[in-house]
């Protein structure tokens, strides 16, 4: 009986020094991983960075957009109608007071939110969900600004403007912006646009937002993803009969190439849209993209800026679409079934939060950003390996959510 006892006893400290000895070999096999993700050290660098940046940032016409490579401070654009950035600054700080509850962050997101209550008539472009809502949105929700209410409606009535029936979709730029296309155009990152519009039927605006939210997403559900879940960025669409024309990117490598933002979109999008819906084909699909992009990711799971790059000739990551994508797997394991599900996407996010707050990508005591190396258009020949401001925004947004996971 003892040797039993003892033979057993070596056979599964034996299993269990081979499992951790196993190196994985691909990103799917990293997700059932534990992580040493330090959220509390993640949350303390994002404030001493914000300590760092706030004093420099004085000018309320103004912005921070991005930190050139070799860079260490934030180049800032003015808050112009049609800078879609604009919001992503004032969302950070609600959601710094939101994780600290310490009032000098509220009184600074305050500030650098109400420069810009003229952006509520914004009918140009369908950014402004990009522009109101990480801020009045944030200010509302997090910071308690129910006085916000009106300007988010107002801005929701503004977006709904851009909605063609005919087609099923929110017109994302105007032909004068791109005259490449010629008529109704809606690209990937419009789904992330479409939270204002289900904000504002819960609010007092009405099912109507929902309804053109909703008919918006089952629209690019359709039309604006491949069989094997990766998406197109843009679709031209007959503006009178709805019929898809051009299928065509801006941002990412080539027309028929794998955007890895543009992928990072759908995925946040989706889940949201599950959300705020609680239609099951709305997660189903949000499963079936989420497993595509994990299945396409590098082992540090901060993807190239486009998934058909070559790769022995361009290594330019983009953290911002990281970022993105582990903020919405996070909200994503809370909505799945199927615990084995569960923990991979809930894994697969603290493996993406590790590594953004790692050195290779972590703007600490390198510049005054959260995070660095994304890639904003590199097709295009800018924001090519630099700070994003979108990206700082959606990695405190993910602390954020986990945090709140934690103490549930």
């Amino acid at each position: 009986m003892r040797l039993l006892l003892l033979a057993l006893f070596i056979c599964m400290a034996s299993c269990r020094n081979n499992k951790k000895n196993d190196a994985p070999e691909t990103a799917q096999d990293m997700t059932a991983m534990d992580t040493d993700f330090d959220l509390v050290q993640a949350i303390e660098d994002c404030e001493d960075q914000l300590k760092i940046s706030v004093p420099k940032l004085t000018d309320l016409t103004k912005h921070p957009r991005l930190i050139e490579t070799g860079e260490t401070e934030w180049k800032e654009v003015p808050n112009g109608r049609l800078v879609w950035t604009s919001g992503f600054y004032p969302g950070i700080l609600w959601y710094m007071y939101d994780l600290t509850k310490e009032e000098k962050w509220k009184k600074e997101a305050i500030k650098r939110t109400e420069v810009f209550e003229s952006f509520k008539s914004i009918t140009e472009h369908h950014d402004i969900g990009f522009m109101m809502y990480p801020a009045y949105g944030m200010g509302y929700e997090l910071g308690g600004m129910k006085e916000y209410k009106d300007i988010l409606l107002t801005s929701a009535a503004s977006l709904a403007t851009r909605f063609n029936p005919k087609v099923g979709t929110i017109r994302s730029w105007s032909n004068k912006m791109h005259p490449r296309w010629k008529q109704h155009i809606t690209i990937i990152d419009n789904m992330l646009n479409l939270e204002l519009l289900y904000w504002a039927s819960d609010h007092g605006g009405g099912p109507v937002y929902k309804d053109i939210a909703t008919k918006h997403a089952e629209t690019t559900m359709k039309n604006h993803f491949r069989e094997d879940g990766t998406s197109w960025h843009v679709i031209e669409y007959d503006s009178l009969t709805g019929k898809v024309l051009n299928r065509n990117t801006k941002q990412g490598f080539a027309d028929d190439s794998r955007w890895s933002r543009g992928q990072a979109w759908g995925i946040y999008g989706y889940t949201m849209v599950y959300r705020e819906t609680k239609d099951n084909k709305f997660l189903d699909f949000a499963q079936k993209i989420t497993d595509k992009y994990l299945e396409l990711l590098p082992e540090d799971y901060i993807p190239h800026w486009d998934f058909d790059i070559d790769t022995t000739k361009d290594d330019d990551r983009d953290a911002s679409a990281a970022a993105v994508v582990a903020s919405g797997l996070l909200e994503l394991s809370t909505y799945v079934e199927k615990k084995e599900d569960q923990e991979r996407y809930y894994n697969a996010a603290l493996k993406m939060l590790e590594s953004l707050s790692s050195p290779a990508y972590s703007g600490v005591g390198k510049a005054d950003a959260f995070l660095l190396h994304s890639t904003g258009a590199k097709s295009l020949g800018h924001e090519i390996d630099v700070a994003l401001i979108y990206a700082d925004y959606y990695y405190i947004e993910a602390l954020d959510r986990l945090q709140k996971m934690k103490m549930e």
